[in-house]
């Protein structure tokens, strides 16, 4: 087991999951600058990390994240941060929400108590949301007069269905884990969020690691490009893994009925 701390943010790593906590439990893991730096260290971490499978993000505390802490907002830095591409496609705000969707592997959220704003949107950088029933969620920018602005609607596109999505950004009228669940907030609802997360990511780092990668990036790329693209995309994935030492690996291991032993 591995465990790497950063302020505001905490990451144990075993069995290929990474298991990364927003540790301001006291304050609802409310963003503030060093909130935002600790993600993105982690971020980089889980990046730079072969033996990395899958990951598991959750918020210790009461809640998962409250959102921008209003406090520490004057020292986020000023406009002109909003219209730096520092990372890559994103700026810093966009970068610890959109970062979870950019990574090479799978991540399985696990949602309670609160997901609100900047919250929401981070949940939303995940894979897979499991959230506890009657957890707080709300698309809340607007009720400061701003808009969402931590990639939101680049992450809810193709998932969540664009009335709804509508009327709660025009409102940041909140809802439930109920309702996230019928809107596509949320994939799941497990009065132990944490577990059901778990046992997901467990799932998925038992398969081929290689073949996980492809997917993620057949699915990423799925909601951007032309039908012909996408089959070749498939194509690509696909020759590279045939034959591969892992794929010949899964063949053993479901002859042999045992588990199977990947390289990552």
């Amino acid at each position: 087991m591995t465990e790497i701390f950063h302020d505001r943010v905490a990451l144990t790593l075993a069995d290929g999951i990474a298991d990364v906590r927003l540790t301001r439990g006291d304050k609802l893991n409310a963003l503030d600058p060093a909130m935002f730096d600790g993600i993105v260290a982690a971020l980089a971490y889980v990046r730079d990390t072969a033996a990395i499978r899958c990951v598991v993000l959750s918020g210790e505390g009461k809640g998962f994240c409250a959102g921008l802490d209003l406090a520490s907002m004057g020292s986020m830095g000023a406009p002109a941060d909003i219209m730096e591409r520092s990372y890559g496609r994103a700026n810093i705000f966009q970068h610890v929400a959109w970062g979870w969707r950019d990574l090479p592997v799978p991540v399985v959220a696990a949602v309670h108590g609160v997901a609100f704003g900047g919250g929401l949107q981070i949940m939303s950088g995940a894979d897979i949301v499991v959230a506890a029933p009657g957890t707080r969620m709300a698309v809340m920018e607007i009720k400061w007069g701003i808009v969402p602005d931590m990639a939101g609607f680049a992450l809810w596109k193709g998932r969540v269905r664009d009335d709804h999505l509508r009327e709660l950004a025009y409102t940041a009228r909140e809802f439930d884990a109920e309702a996230g669940r019928e809107t596509g907030f949320v994939s799941h609802v497990d009065a132990d969020p944490q577990a059901r997360a778990m046992a997901i990511a467990r799932e998925i780092a038992g398969r081929n690691p290689h073949a996980v990668r492809g997917v993620k990036r057949l699915a990423n790329a799925a909601l951007d490009k032309a039908s012909d693209k996408i089959l070749l995309n498939e194509s690509h994935e696909q020759q590279a893994l045939l034959g591969s030492k892992n794929q010949m690996e899964a063949i053993a291991a479901n002859m042999q009925m045992r588990p199977p032993l990947f390289e990552d």
